[in-house]
C-alpha cells in the first residue's frame, strides 16, 4: 500500500511538472529573444535575415539602366559584386567591383562608390560596361550579339569580402572570403516584346527588317555598319524596340551577296534600293526615313544623302570619313562597285593594326569624296578623340569646312568625346580597345582606341542624343 501511495504522489508531481514545461520553454525563448534584441546575447540569431541581392528590372532592354541593391549585410562590411556571363560562342565574361555596406547593412549601386576592381566610383551600370573576357580566355574577343531574339543572361553574385578574379578561381582566400552570399539573374535584350524580325532577300538586297509592335506607319532608319562586313542586327533591333522600323543592311562579306567576300560588289543602286525598300513598306511613313552609319557606314550614309535621288529626313554618322579609302568603280559619277575590302594599314609598336594613314582626308582619292555641300538634311556627327583606328577628327573637320563654305553650317551637329574609341555601340556595351578583326584572308589585332570609363560615358550620351535627334527629325518635323 505504501508503495502504491508513493507512486501516486510521484505521478501527481510528474503531471504538474509536465504542465509547466511548455510555459518554462516559452519563457526561456522570450528571454533569449529579448536579450538578443538588447545586445545581451552574443553570436548569430536564428531570426537574422540572410543577405539578399535585388535587380530592378531583372529583364530589360540593353539600353535600360538596372538598379542593383543588397540588403541585410553586416554594417560596413566589405563585399564584392561579380557579374559573369557566357557569350554566344561560350566564352566567359566577367567584371568585379569592391564595395562597403552602409551603416544599415545596405548597398545600393545607384548611390555607393566602388572602391576598385573593374571600375571605381559611383557607376550604377559599371558591372555591365566593364565586362571583359575572363583571365585565361581567348585573345582578341569583342562582345557582339548575333542572335537578337535571345538575351544576354548575366549572373550577378554578392561575395563576402574583397576578392580577386584569381581568388574566386583558386578558392584559397580563407575565412569565408569569396563565399557567395546572394545572387540574381538579369536578362539583357535587344528586342522588346512584340518587335518583328523579317529576313530580307529580295531585289538582290541582303538584310533584316525590324518592325515595332502595332500597325504603324512608323518612322524608319537604314542601318549601316563598317568594313567588318556581314549582317549586324543588334542596333537595328534596338531602334525598333524604341518605336522605329529599321533595316540592317549587309553590303560586304556576306555569303548571300554575289562575288568574292573581300570585295564590295555593290554600289549606288544597291544603297538606293535598300532606302526605297523601307520607303515603300506599308508600315513605314515614306517621308520619315533616316540613315545611320558607323565607320565606313558613315561614308555610305553621306553618299546616300548627297549623290542619290532619295531624300533622307536626317543622317547620323559615327566615326567615319568623307571619302572611300580605296578606288571605286564609277560610270557617269555613279559608283558601280565600292571596291576591294583590303586597305593599307599600319602597325604600332606592340604590333596592333590601325588605319589612320589610309583614312586621312588628304590621302583619300579625291573622286571618292562625298559632295557634302549638296547635303539637304540635318547631320548628327560623332567623333572619338582617342580613335586609334581611323582619322575621324580631320574627316569631321573637312565636313564642317565644306558645309560652312556652302552656307549650310546649320545642318551640322558635331559631338566629340575625349577618351572614347572607334567602336561607339549602344549604351552599357563592353568596351574593346583592341580585338581580333578578320580582313580576309588575314586575321589581325586592331587597335580601336578608347579607355573603358570615358568610352562607356560616350556610348551612353551618344545613344541618348541619337534617340533625341531621331525623335526630333522623324516625328517632330523639320
Amino acid at each position: 500500500m505504501r508503495g502504491s501511495a508513493l507512486f501516486a504522489g510521484h505521478f501527481e508531481k510528474l503531471i504538474r511538472l509536465s504542465n509547466l514545461l511548455p510555459v518554462r520553454a516559452y519563457l526561456r525563448q522570450k528571454m533569449a529573444w529579448q536579450c538578443c534584441m538588447t545586445g545581451a546575447v552574443r553570436g548569430k540569431s536564428t531570426y537574422a535575415p540572410a543577405p539578399v541581392l535585388m535587380a530592378a528590372p531583372s529583364r530589360a532592354l540593353i539600353d535600360e539602366p538596372i538598379m542593383l541593391e543588397a540588403r541585410h549585410l553586416t554594417p560596413h562590411c566589405p563585399v564584392t559584386l561579380r557579374a559573369h556571363m557566357r557569350c554566344e560562342e561560350g566564352d566567359l565574361w566577367e567584371a568585379l567591383a569592391y564595395y562597403y555596406a552602409d551603416s544599415s547593412g545596405v548597398l545600393n549601386l545607384s548611390r555607393d562608390e566602388a572602391q576598385g576592381g573593374s571600375y571605381s566610383g559611383c557607376e550604377p551600370m559599371g558591372l555591365f560596361w566593364s565586362l571583359l573576357p575572363a583571365p585565361g580566355g581567348r585573345e582578341g574577343l569583342r562582345l557582339r550579339k548575333k542572335n537578337v531574339e535571345t538575351p544576354y543572361t548575366v549572373q550577378v553574385s554578392l561575395l563576402n569580402g574583397h576578392v580577386s578574379s584569381q581568388g574566386i578561381r583558386s578558392h584559397d582566400e580563407g575565412q569565408g572570403k569569396g563565399e557567395e552570399l546572394a545572387s540574381v539573374t538579369v536578362e539583357r535584350w535587344y528586342m522588346a516584346p512584340g518587335v518583328r524580325r523579317i529576313d530580307i532577300r529580295e531585289e538582290g538586297l541582303v538584310g533584316t527588317m525590324f518592325l515595332p509592335p502595332g500597325p504603324g506607319p512608323f518612322p524608319a532608319v537604314l542601318d549601316l555598319f563598317g568594313m567588318g562586313g556581314g549582317l549586324i542586327e543588334y542596333r537595328a533591333a534596338l531602334l525598333a524596340s524604341r518605336g522605329m522600323a529599321s533595316l540592317a543592311l549587309a553590303y560586304f562579306g556576306h555569303k548571300d551577296i554575289p562575288g568574292p567576300l573581300d570585295v564590295i560588289n555593290v554600289g549606288d543602286d544597291y544603297m538606293q534600293a535598300a532606302f526605297q525598300l523601307l520607303q515603300i513598306h506599308p508600315q513605314v511613313c515614306s517621308s520619315q526615313v533616316a540613315v545611320i552609319g558607323l565607320s565606313f557606314g558613315v561614308y555610305l550614309a553621306l553618299r546616300i544623302a548627297t549623290h542619290l535621288p532619295v531624300n533622307p529626313r536626317c543622317i547620323i554618322g559615327i566615326n567615319g570619313g568623307i571619302g572611300c579609302y580605296h578606288q571605286v568603280v564609277q560610270v557617269d559619277e555613279k559608283v558601280i562597285r565600292f571596291g576591294e575590302g583590303r586597305i593599307s594599314y599600319s602597325r604600332d609598336d606592340p604590333g596592333y593594326v590601325h588605319f589612320k594613314e589610309a583614312t586621312h582626308p588628304i590621302l583619300l582619292p579625291p573622286n571618292t569624296k562625298v559632295k557634302v555641300e549638296n547635303l539637304r538634311c540635318p547631320l548628327l556627327l560623332f567623333t572619338s578623340e582617342d580613335d586609334c583606328c581611323a582619322e575621324v577628327l580631320d574627316n569631321a573637320g573637312e565636313i564642317k569646312e565644306r558645309l560652312q563654305g556652302a552656307n549650310k553650317s546649320h545642318l551640322l551637329t558635331w559631338v566629340s568625346y575625349p577618351g572614347a574609341g572607334h567602336l561607339i555601340e549602344p549604351p552599357y556595351s563592353p568596351h574593346a580597345r583592341t580585338s581580333l578583326w578578320t580582313m580576309r584572308p588575314n586575321k589581325l589585332m586592331v587597335l580601336w582606341g578608347g579607355y573603358t570609363a570615358p568610352h562607356a560615358a560616350a556610348q551612353e550620351d551618344a545613344w541618348k542624343k541619337i534617340l533625341e535627334f531621331l525623335e526630333c527629325h522623324l516625328r517632330g518635323g523639320d
